[in-house]
């Protein structure tokens, strides 16, 4: 159901005083960032490592905010004329309540999402596949944090019948206080990666971290997890509530079977769940997209969606912005546009994705640096070279030492010197695709968000469009 908000009820949720306005005053929205920022709404001066919103408070209320909620007391005690101005000891922690209490008083079932790599695309593909029979909300992108968390489940408000979220986290505890801010009745944990090993001792450490998906569960809570990554199966035994799994394994409650990679176009297989079997065509290519997929069909069977209405929406399915994204420019060059991010493991499932593609010209990748991989991102490197050497034919690696690894790698496996080429930034690398790339390649381009690789697809774009 909606959940109309006043300054007044907004104050009391918060944990802050209202020290100016009218109580009754409705706060039709919420905003950090004052380029964003849409008249009416409630102007949120979050204080960060290299920010603070309070110096944009003047700024806020210049493009129509109603008022703010605030932590500073000097502000807070000199209120601008007709503004609300609501004061509490901590923003952040004022925002996570205030979400806490939407999406307690909206009455919607919380989906939460969370794994090291499939995320947004398993939140995306649930959300479709509920979209038929429910009004669902979801997360825009990957507002995943202790932050974007609380600012996506306000929009509960509105009255969607479901929200779908996905959860992030770079340090252990991090999902735990997420799952207490979101209050998941259905939690998906969709694999173990060697993503963020910068700040873990091991992979088994991220497993940890990430099966705090599993805690503070009720009896009637459910837990759909992969059935495939062993990782995952041995933390998730003792789940307080239901446990559904997926994948391609016998013992998967919901699996998948006859599976036909279909190349660029997708994958065809039959889904085999308690309910019964039916034939499932996506889009989405590669193996990493059919365990999503598997994950977000779970989900969706627990919430009451029909096996038929599955296999119907997941013939309409399209990647999420620069996750996998087939581009066939006009120019006869097929770019693979999975830029948005990268770790070892999801490197490694898209470069066997391009290797196995047929009837095309030359095989190429653009692979940004892989970030946040610790005294691992060497080691981590070289194997995706290794692995890049069997599936193509030309490679261009950006970035530090760790790319420059990769390539070395690549050419100590087979593929050629000559043709492998290193640059340290994307801005380099777009000057190389443009005389690198022609007529009937197939170009991956991915990498770790700090490298910036999607301004290589963009030219790319430009120049074969």
């Amino acid at each position: 159901m909606s959940v109309p908000l006043t300054a007044a009820s907004v104050a009391a949720a918060a944990g802050g005083r209202l020290l100016a306005g009218s109580p009754g005053q409705p706060i039709g929205g919420f905003s950090i960032d004052t380029r964003t920022l849409t008249s009416g709404d409630l102007f949120l001066a979050i204080k960060g490592e290299r920010f603070d919103g309070h110096a944009f408070v003047a700024a806020a209320l210049e493009r129509g905010a109603s008022g703010m909620l605030v932590s500073d007391a000097v502000l807070a005690a000199r209120p601008p004329a007709g503004a609300v101005v609501i004061a509490v000891p901590d923003v952040v922690v004022a925002l996570q309540a205030l979400a806490r209490h939407v999406r307690r008083r909206s009455g919607a079932r919380v989906v939460a999402v969370t794994g090291s790599a499939g995320k947004t695309t398993t939140k995306e593909t649930a959300a479709v596949f509920l979209g038929g029979r429910y009004s669902v909300f979801r997360n825009e992108g990957n507002l995943n944090n202790h932050i974007g968390l609380p600012l996506s489940l306000l929009g509960l408000r509105h009255g969607a019948d479901v929200g779908v979220v996905e959860l992030g986290m770079n340090h252990a505890g991090e999902i735990r206080a997420l799952v207490g801010i979101a209050e998941p009745e259905v939690r998906v944990w969709t694999n173990v990666g060697p993503a963020h090993l910068a700040f873990f001792p091991s992979v088994e450490a991220i497993a940890d971290a990430k099966a705090e998906i599993a805690e503070g569960a009720s009896g009637t809570d459910v837990l759909v997890a992969n059935a495939d990554d062993p990782l995952v199966m041995e933390r998730v035994g003792a789940f307080a509530g239901k446990l559904v799994t997926f994948g391609l394994s016998e013992s998967a409650d919901v699996r998948a079977v006859d599976v036909e990679d279909l190349g660029l176009e997708g994958v065809t297989a039959t889904l085999h769940a308690p309910s019964g079997s039916t034939r499932l065509t996506s889009p989405l290519v590669g193996s990493g997209n059919l365990s999503n997929v598997l994950a977000a069909a779970a989900v969706a069977l627990e919430l009451g969606v029909p096996l038929t209405d599955i296999a119907e929406a997941a013939s309409s399915l399209r990647p999420a912005s620069h996750r996998g994204e087939v581009r066939r420019l006009p120019g006869g060059v097929t770019v693979i546009d999975d830029s948005y991010n990268s770790n070892p493991s999801a490197l490694v499932v898209a470069l066997r994705v391009v290797g196995g593609v047929a009837d095309a010209g030359r095989k190429v990748a653009v692979l940004g640096e892989m970030l946040e991989l610790g005294g691992a991102s060497i080691a981590l490197h070289e194997q995706c070279g290794r692995e890049a050497a069997v599936r193509l034919d030309r490679l261009v690696t950006v970035g530090g030492e760790p790319a420059r690894a990769l390539g070395r790698a690549a050419v100590e496996a087979g593929l050629p010197a000559a043709s492998v080429t290193h640059v340290d930034t994307s801005g380099e690398a777009e000057a190389v695709v443009v005389q690198l790339v022609r007529r009937g390649d197939v170009v991956l381009v991915k990498g770790s968000r700090g490298i910036g690789t999607e301004t290589v697809v963009d030219r790319l774009v430009r120049e074969f469009s």
